[in-house]
């Protein structure tokens, strides 16, 4: 494993949990290990170990742009996510504003909607 492999998965597991990253990993099969290491290595690795911004702005950016590009399904993970990155409630409904301006009203609708549920799973979970 090289070092940026070892990072990234440090990142990731600071980011998304060890109960999430235990069972993507426990479900890898050797199809898909090239695109896991891919992810793990520059994602994680480079973008998110980067320090130039932080994790909350990381977090953001994210969201919106998940929801700008209409890649929903990653949404509640990002969502569940800010638990670690320390991105509010209130800083991740700027960001989906911000989608509404730029992206369009439907998306932002769509990844707010997917929020509150994710929100309500979280504290139901508590």
């Amino acid at each position: 494993m090289s070092e940026r492999y070892m990072q990234g998965m440090a990142t990731r597991r600071a980011v998304l949990g060890d109960a999430h990253v235990d069972r993507a990993e426990a479900t890898k099969t050797p199809f898909d290990v090239p695109f896991q290491s891919l992810i793990t290595e520059s994602a994680w690795g480079t973008v998110w170990s980067d320090d130039t911004i932080s994790k909350r702005e990381r977090s953001m950016l994210t969201l919106a742009l998940l929801a700008a590009t209409g890649n929903f399904e990653e949404i509640p993970m990002h969502i569940r996510a800010t638990a670690n990155t320390g991105a509010t409630k209130d800083d991740v409904i700027q960001a989906f504003l911000h989608v509404a301006i730029y992206a369009g009203v439907p998306k932002a609708n769509h990844a707010i909607k997917l929020a509150r549920q994710t929100y309500a799973e979280m504290e139901g979970a508590q």
